[in-house]
């Protein structure tokens, strides 16, 4: 698994490998423009209010909903993210740390009208992303909603034809998420593909 430093060194060409990834309908991006594109708009859609970025990167999708007057918290394990983030969020309020160890205390004590995580999750293990999705309920107001884009299959047989397909490129270090299997062990939790490799979860309180 990349670790901080990885990430450090990848951080000021990641949007652009993400882009062209995207642009051919490749493993492991297809789909990542419609993914970032949906949860924008419903995030908006219900209100421009406080917004908790799990994962946040360069700010790709942030920085859009902080240009729409929303308040924008957030927590990243890359220095250098946090830095290129803060640079187009000079009013958001962003920590460094690995928020599979926990997040940050002033995140916590906060409550979020919508909460975002792409392409950040599948560094968890399966048990781990329901007990992470799970506590991130109790963070939410009373109407608020989890957004969740990533690498996803509607279930192992879709992730497997896709491993397959890919072959070496592979990566056997990221715990993909697989629908039904999530859905089971998260009452409420919908899926909607946005590709052959990528999809968007939204769980409510």
């Amino acid at each position: 698994m990349m670790d901080d430093k990885g990430f450090d060194l990848w951080a000021d060409g990641y949007d652009r490998s993400v882009g062209l990834s995207d642009e051919d309908g490749s493993y492991p991006f297809a789909g990542y423009r419609a993914v970032l594109g949906a949860i924008y708009r419903r995030v908006l859609e219900a209100g421009r209010g406080t917004v908790l970025d799990i994962g946040f990167g360069t700010g790709t999708l942030s920085a859009r909903l902080y240009g729409q007057g929303c308040a924008i918290f957030g927590q990243d394990f890359s220095r250098r993210m946090v830095e290129l983030a803060r640079e187009k969020m000079p009013e958001a309020q962003l920590f460094h740390g690995d928020f599979s160890k926990g997040l940050a205390q002033p995140l916590t004590a906060r409550r979020y009208d919508a909460i975002i995580a792409t392409y950040s999750l599948h560094h968890l293990t399966d048990e781990e992303k329901v007990s992470f999705l799970g506590g991130l309920r109790s963070l939410l107001r009373e109407d608020g909603r989890i957004y969740v884009g990533d690498v996803a299959f509607a279930n192992r047989e879709a992730l497997e034809r896709c491993r397959e397909q890919v072959g070496e490129e592979w990566d056997d270090e990221e715990v993909y998420f697989v629908a039904d299997e999530l859905q089971r062990a998260l009452p409420g939790l919908s899926f909607e593909p946005m590709s052959h490799c990528a999809g968007l979860f939204t769980l409510g309180r």
